[in-house]
C-alpha cells in the first residue's frame, strides 16, 4: 500500500481507502479521484497523508485521462437521460392525480392505474433527490397535487432508510399520495385563500383529515395504513395533534412518516399563501420539533440520509453568495462546508449564516 503525503498529492490520484477528519468525520470516500479543491480541503483539515495503494509503477500504467474522461461523459449523458425520464412520468403523474381529486366525489378512486404510475416513478428512486427536486412547471394553484406525489415519493424512501418491509413500499408511497384526499371536499376559495383564515375556516381545513379517511374508507387495493395515515398525519407524538390528540406509539408508522415528509414538502413548495423556504432551513426547523412534537427516530434518520451524498451541490447562501458543498459534518448535517471562490464558509461556526436555496449549474453559469 503507497501512502502519499499531501505535498506531493496531484489531481487524478485515486484514494483507496477513507479519509476521516480528527473528529472521526468521513471527509472523502474511498475510490475518489482527488481534484485539484480536494487538496486544499485536505490541506485545511490537517491531513497529512492519503493512501492510493499503488505503486509508482502502477500509477504510470494507469487508464488515460482521454478514456477516464468519455467514461464520465457517458454516464453523465445517461444519467441526465434517467432524470427527463423521471420528469415526464412525474408530469404523467400531476396530470392523473389532478383528475382523481376533481371526481372522487363521484367516481372511484383508480386505484391500479395510480399504481402502475407510480411504480414508474419509484423506479427512479435514485434519481429522485429529495433536497434537489423541484417540480419543472409548477402554478401555486397545483401545489397540492405536488406535494401529494412528492410526499409519497419522500414516504417510500423514509420508509426505506428505516428498514419497513420491501412489500409495505407501496402502501407508504400511496399513504404519501392519499394523505391530503381530504381536500377534495374543502371549499377552494378557503383552500388557496392567500390571507390569514378564520378561525372557522382553520376548523373545516382541519377536518379535510376525517374527510380523507372516510374517502378512502371502502377504497381496495390500499391498506388500514394509508387510510389511518391520511387521518392521522397531522397528529403529534406529544398529543397535541389534531384531529384526535393521539400520542407516540397511538400513531400509525405510515401516518409517522408521512407527517415528517409533508411537513417537508409543504414547507419548500411555493403555494397561494406563503413563498417555498430552504431546504436547508426547513431541515433545521423539523429537527427542532422532533423534541416533543414529532418521532425523533423518523426525523433523525431523514435528516441524516437526505443530507449524506450532498458533496458538490451548488447552493446560494442567505448573504447572496453561490458557493459549493465541499464537507457535510455528520453532527451537524445541515451546516456544511461550503466553498465560494475559494474562500470557505464554516456554517457550523457562522449561526447568521444558512444555505438560502440550492441552484442548479446552469443557473451558475448564467449568473458568472
Amino acid at each position: 500500500m503507497a501512502a502519499i503525503l499531501i505535498d506531493d498529492v496531484t489531481p487524478g490520484v485515486r484514494i483507496t481507502h477513507d479519509v476521516f477528519t480528527t473528529q472521526g468525520n468521513l471527509l472523502f470516500p474511498k475510490g475518489k479521484t482527488v481534484m485539484p479543491k480536494d487538496i486544499e480541503i485536505l490541506r485545511a483539515f490537517l491531513i497529512e497523508e492519503i493512501n492510493n495503494g499503488k505503486s509508482p509503477k502502477e500509477e504510470l500504467s494507469a487508464p488515460p485521462v482521454e478514456s477516464n474522461a468519455l467514461n464520465e461523459i457517458g454516464a453523465k449523458v445517461k444519467a441526465i437521460q434517467k432524470v427527463l425520464s423521471f420528469e415526464k412520468d412525474y408530469e404523467k403523474m400531476i396530470t392523473l392525480l389532478k383528475n382523481v381529486f376533481r371526481n372522487v366525489a363521484v367516481t372511484e378512486i383508480p386505484v391500479l392505474e395510480l399504481r402502475i404510475q407510480m411504480e414508474k416513478l419509484l423506479q427512479y428512486s435514485r434519481e429522485y433527490n429529495i433536497l434537489t427536486f423541484y417540480p419543472k412547471s409548477i402554478n401555486k394553484q397545483d401545489y397540492w397535487y405536488h406535494n401529494a406525489v412528492l410526499t409519497g415519493l419522500t414516504s417510500y424512501k423514509i420508509a426505506h432508510w428505516l428498514g419497513l418491509p420491501v412489500n409495505e413500499g407501496m402502501q407508504v408511497a400511496f399513504a404519501g399520495l392519499f394523505h391530503d384526499i381530504g381536500n377534495a371536499k374543502i371549499d377552494l376559495d378557503i383552500l388557496q385563500k392567500p390571507s390569514k383564515l378564520t378561525a372557522s375556516e382553520v376548523e373545516e381545513i382541519r377536518r379535510h383529515t376525517m374527510y380523507g379517511y372516510e374517502l378512502l374508507k371502502n377504497v381496495k387495493g390500499i391498506s388500514e395504513g394509508v387510510r389511518l395515515a391520511a387521518l392521522q398525519h397531522h397528529e403529534k407524538v406529544d398529543g397535541s395533534g389534531y384531529p384526535l390528540r393521539l400520542q407516540a406509539d397511538q400513531i400509525h408508522i405510515y401516518a409517522k412518516i408521512v407527517g415528517v415528509a409533508d411537513i417537508f414538502h409543504a414547507m419548500t413548495l411555493s403555494k397561494t399563501y406563503s413563498q417555498a423556504q430552504s431546504p436547508y432551513l426547513v431541515l433545521e426547523q423539523i429537527d427542532s420539533e422532533a423534541f416533543g412534537k414529532l418521532d425523533p427516530k423518523i426525523v433523525t434518520t431523514f435528516i441524516s440520509k437526505v443530507t449524506q451524498f450532498h458533496n458538490g451541490t451548488m447552493v446560494r447562501l442567505s448573504n447572496g453568495l453561490i458557493g459549493e458543498i465541499i464537507f457535510s459534518d455528520r453532527s451537524y448535517p445541515t451546516r456544511p462546508l461550503v466553498s465560494v471562490d475559494g474562500t470557505i464558509y464554516n456554517l457550523i461556526e457562522n449561526h447568521q449564516l444558512f444555505i438560502q436555496e440550492i441552484i442548479k449549474r446552469k443557473e451558475v453559469l448564467q449568473k458568472s
